[in-house]
């Protein structure tokens, strides 16, 4: 009952410190809120299309006019400019009106007639990932399907049927039947993964301003009395409120996704949500651990601001984990994003059974027991709380 008591006092001071501070209120909502709204508009069509790009015709015949109609009718690819020369094209592409150029070498027609092989050369931007990324498959979709009709020609000119000469070049037709995303949607990958991204790095930063703040303050004390003197009733009385709300939020992300924007659900929403719910108390976890090694405000937000932001380097959204090096692979493994998205990828992409998830839920548990372990250090830094600027 004193113990029940005590959660109760402290739920109600935290309230009132929440309602209290505006920076509660754009930590924990708006900030969320706009962010996801900003990231499933960005990638509403799901693929960058139409990515501006440059062509240096060298040649001006009638077969590198085709060439050109064929690049500019690409899916992916929009020839907004044409240059004279190499030296134009990668100007433009460093003041960046483009993501890339594709240079028709001169006699590109008289050398393709005779056999002679001429070569196509393209340069794409990879500064930006996905634009130049698109850009360069593109360009070389186009120059491979190239070099495949002039080695037809040639084959056909020098007397092999145009049946025989088909079948030397493409001896077996490749189909391709992607696995749960079959449209290649980069949404169902990007925002699915910056969005519990960003609400990680949004959780640890209210939950460390949370109970540093306290520190700093010199209020600790009287947070812990409120409590009852119990370290663990003070905690999940001042993280409970916050619980509530980024739940809810989490929540709504994925309502956004999955109910109105309609990404593919393959499994169990509930399993999903569970997995968001302790998501949440992992994030929380991680926090109240850091704070409990660093009970410092500056210290605890730093050490909690670049973790978040190195999540969306290091959870292996993009690049896989297993092709990192050591020392940096096992950086994933500490951050609650990386086990929540993995479930993800379980329930809603693959639409697998619970059990063979079982544990990416275990990690997330993992988190709680952490700052369990750690809550005697809390404990004294909370009693007899030492500013440290």
């Amino acid at each position: 009952m004193r113990i029940s008591q005590g959660l109760w006092n402290v739920i109600k001071r935290e309230v009132r410190l929440l309602t209290s501070r505006p920076i509660y209120l754009v930590g924990m909502t708006l900030v969320p809120l706009l962010m996801a709204v900003f990231f499933v508009s960005l990638l509403g069509e799901g693929l960058p299309k139409k990515v501006p790009a440059a062509l240096v015709d060298l040649d001006h015949s009638q077969m590198s006019r085709q060439l050109t109609r064929s690049l500019d009718a690409m899916e992916l690819i929009n020839i907004t400019q044409r240059e004279n020369s190499y030296n134009e094209a990668i100007a433009a592409v460093q003041r960046g009106e483009v993501f890339g150029f594709f240079v028709i070498p001169e006699d590109f027609e008289r050398e393709a007639v005779a056999g002679r092989a001429p070569t196509l050369t393209f340069y794409s931007n990879l500064t930006f990932y996905v634009p130049g990324t698109l850009v360069f498959k593109g360009f070389k979709t186009m120059a491979v399907t190239t070099s495949g009709r002039l080695v037809q020609t040639d084959l056909v000119a020098k007397g092999a049927p145009s049946q025989i000469a088909e079948t030397i070049l493409q001896p077996m037709t490749v189909q391709n039947h992607p696995l749960n995303n079959p449209w290649l949607n980069y949404s169902y990958y990007l925002s699915t993964s910056f969005l519990p991204g960003l609400l990680e790095l949004m959780i640890f930063l209210m939950t460390v301003y949370a109970v540093a703040h306290e520190l700093k303050t010199g209020k600790s004390a009287e947070w812990l009395r409120t409590a009852n003197g119990d370290i663990w009733t003070a905690i999940i009385g001042k993280l409970a409120p916050q619980t509530l709300i980024f739940t809810v939020i989490g929540f709504g992300m994925n309502a956004l996704m999955f109910g109105w924007l309609h990404f593919p659900m393959n499994g169990s929403m509930a399993d999903l949500l569970l997995g968001m719910f302790l998501f949440v108390i992992a994030c929380q976890s991680f926090a109240v651990f850091v704070c409990s090694v660093l009970p410092n405000l500056r210290l605890a937000l730093s050490i909690c601001s670049l973790t978040g932001i190195l999540a969306f380097s290091i959870a292996a959204f993009s690049f896989p984990e297993q092709a990192m090096y050591g020392g940096i692979a096992i950086f994933s493994y500490i951050l609650p994003v990386r086990w929540y998205f993995l479930i993800y990828i379980d329930q809603a992409l693959n639409g697998i059974p619970l059990y063979f998830s079982r544990l990416y839920y275990v990690a997330l548990l993992v988190f709680p027991i952490l700052a369990a372990l750690a809550a005697p250090l809390l404990r004294r830094a909370v009693r007899k709380p030492v500013y440290v600027p």
